[in-house]
């Protein structure tokens, strides 16, 4: 045990005189180590915290350091009984360590997808507008300031690459994909259609997507009264089972003492 506490002490000692740099270290190493970064860790953190300025490398280069210094300390624990056992189990108490507030991120998301799913419907209605009096492309880049937090990353890209000149279906594809919330790969489509068709055509185009978007307004709203209704339900039955359960209770104890129990 001791030997441990003094290696702890050793590795602070040398980490703060900065003969052993720990944050350089995982600066050096997270640029090659980044390509093992999820593909959605910078969707996921926009969805947790929408409109703040993350620095999206500096938040997975923790995670790795997080990690190898969890690990780092099991190596330590089980240091005078080592063997293959225990360095996996270092090694996995360490990955896990990097992989939980990934996880943490993930369960976010998941908890909150209704919510998202919502305001989708609400954003092509706002876009729609826009696009009534403008191209598509000029359409998306003037939603992006009213768009809800969760979809600006993902416009600005939209947007960058149709700037660059990317005329295909990819973009709008990339940016469902992205969202993989309810409808979005068909709206993307309609979206990308609308672009390409001649104005001869566009009124009839533009009313075609108002009308997709209206039906997906009325279908967000009939699954929120859903939500509502189940909730109501579910606080009755409780309220039911409470009240019938306290009601039995009581008629039970009337009945120990007309019993003399």
């Amino acid at each position: 045990m001791w030997f441990i506490v003094i290696g702890v002490i050793v590795i602070f000692i040398l980490n703060y005189n900065r003969v052993v740099d720990t944050h350089r270290f995982v600066g050096e190493t997270g640029g090659l180590l980044e390509k093992f970064m999820e593909d959605d860790y910078e969707f996921l953190l926009s969805v947790k915290y929408p409109g703040r300025n993350l620095d999206v490398h500096a938040l997975f280069q923790k995670r790795l350091r997080d990690g190898v210094i969890i690990a780092l300390v099991m190596f330590f624990v089980f240091a005078s009984r080592m063997s293959l056992l225990y360095a996996a189990v270092c090694i996995a108490a360490g990955f896990f360590a990097f992989k939980s507030s990934y996880m943490s991120l993930q369960g976010y998301y998941k908890a909150n997808l209704q919510h998202i799913n919502t305001m989708l419907p609400y954003y092509l209605k706002s876009l729609e507008i826009l696009v009534q009096h403008y191209t598509v492309p000029v359409a998306l880049s003037r939603s992006i300031e009213a768009a809800p937090e969760v979809f600006k990353p993902g416009l600005r890209r939209l947007v960058a690459r149709i700037d660059e000149g990317d005329s295909s279906i990819q973009p709008y594809i990339d940016f469902a994909n992205e969202y993989p919330v309810r409808d979005s790969m068909r709206m993307m489509r309609l979206l990308y259609r609308l672009g390409l068709g001649s104005q001869q055509n566009k009124h009839e185009q533009v009313m075609m997507f108002s009308r997709t978007v209206s039906a997906l307004q009325n279908k967000a709203r009939q699954q929120k009264y859903q939500q509502r209704l189940e909730k109501m339900e579910n606080k009755t039955l409780i309220m039911l089972v409470c009240t019938g359960g306290g009601a039995m209770a009581l008629m039970f104890l009337s009945m120990m003492q007309m019993m003399n129990f």
